[in-house]
């Protein structure tokens, strides 16, 4: 019978127990999410090929560290027309409250010509609308 209590075991248990009771320092809990008004838009192109792709930018204030990009609310409300509101992550972690205003993007790809309408929540029921003509 094999003795299980080896020293290569041991050091096998003993390391496996010290690795999974490591606490990383660098991880945090997102304890929320919430929309964020979007400040400003930036469309490179208002004109544009069926088919083609389009980075839109969109740029909202953060009121602290704790806070970030969670991702788009992107609805398609008829053929040509999109409304755009942006959401942010709150986390549980350490944060300064220095307030920061950061870059998101959405990639436009039509697949039909017309004149598009995209309105970005802008806070309240305030919208920023920008169009872009698809040939």
């Amino acid at each position: 019978m094999k003795n299980l209590f080896s020293p290569g075991f041991s050091a096998l248990v003993l390391g496996l127990f010290l690795t999974s009771c490591h606490d990383d320092d660098d991880y945090q809990t997102i304890e929320s999410a919430d929309k964020i008004k979007i400040d400003s838009v930036k469309i490179v192109n208002d004109t544009m090929n069926v088919y083609g792709i389009q980075s839109i930018r969109t740029y909202s204030t953060y009121p602290s560290q704790c806070e970030g990009f969670y991702g788009y609310d992107y609805v398609q409300s008829d053929n040509l027309t999109r409304t755009v509101t942006a959401y942010k992550y709150s986390t549980n972690g350490p944060c300064t409250q220095n307030s920061y205003t950061a870059a998101s993007q959405i990639n436009f790809s039509p697949r039909q010509t017309g004149t598009y309408t995209f309105k970005f929540w802008n806070g309240g029921n305030s919208w920023i609308t920008k169009t872009i003509v698809v040939e």
